[in-house]
């Protein structure tokens, strides 16, 4: 790069400030977070990982000098956007996996279910934990087995939510035999995932560096 396009000492300055304030607002939105899904942490989040991305290439650019943060991105999970500029349809797709620890409160709760059912077409069904989960999936939303999954014996594994554009929408039923064939990671929009395996990453960082990043969260820009 050479002289006249590198950054100067007082932007690269101005990018550690912009790094310190995101800093304090990703620790504000996190002590007043209302929930796991707060979207204030996640717009915090969004911050203080553009402006740590920005120091960096800036400090890079100026100093050849990097620092020891990795924010997670998109060179790390997807590639290039491909998709249109504005969208005219979108899909929403899911991923949320769960491990079956509490097969007693499961049955219990599908037993619930089955003797509320009026017309009784479940009958029997929650004598299985796969027919109890039949019973839990036909009578609650996703949404909700989510949010009391531990009330369903349930315990949260990874999950993922991809939002991808596409160019009009499917015919009613075109895709429902291979819901997820055809899924294309160069349309995706943006993406949130959630794993215990960030949570390892921050475990294994060394004790000196400070890395306030601790969202599972891994949203991502659709120009990215």
């Amino acid at each position: 790069m050479s002289d006249a396009a590198q950054p100067t000492a007082a932007e690269v300055r101005a990018a550690a400030e912009a790094v310190k304030t995101a800093l304090d607002r990703h620790l504000a939105a996190v002590e007043r977070r209302s929930g796991e899904d707060d979207p204030a942490v996640y717009e915090a989040f969004n911050e203080l990982a553009a402006a740590a991305e920005t120091y960096d290439e800036l400090l890079y650019d100026r100093y050849d000098e990097v620092t020891p943060f990795e924010i997670p991105g998109a060179d790390d999970s997807l590639p290039p956007y491909t998709g249109p500029e504005e969208p005219n349809a979108l899909s929403v797709l899911i991923r949320r996996d769960y491990s079956v620890v509490e097969p007693q409160r499961l049955l219990a709760q599908a037993q619930r279910i089955e003797a509320a059912d009026e017309d009784g077409s479940g009958a029997g069904a929650s004598g299985t934990v796969h027919g109890a989960l039949g019973l839990l999936f036909g009578e609650f939303e996703p949404d909700e087995i989510a949010s009391r999954h531990k009330e369903f014996g349930l315990e949260e594994g990874d999950s993922t939510l991809w939002v991808t554009a596409a160019d009009e929408a499917p015919e009613p039923g075109e895709w429902l035999e291979a819901p997820f064939e055809q899924a294309d990671a160069q349309r995706v929009i943006c993406r949130f995932d959630v794993s215990a395996v960030f949570d390892d990453e921050i475990d294994d960082e060394p004790d000196d560096v400070v890395d306030d990043l601790d969202e599972d969260l891994e949203p991502l820009d659709a120009d990215r």
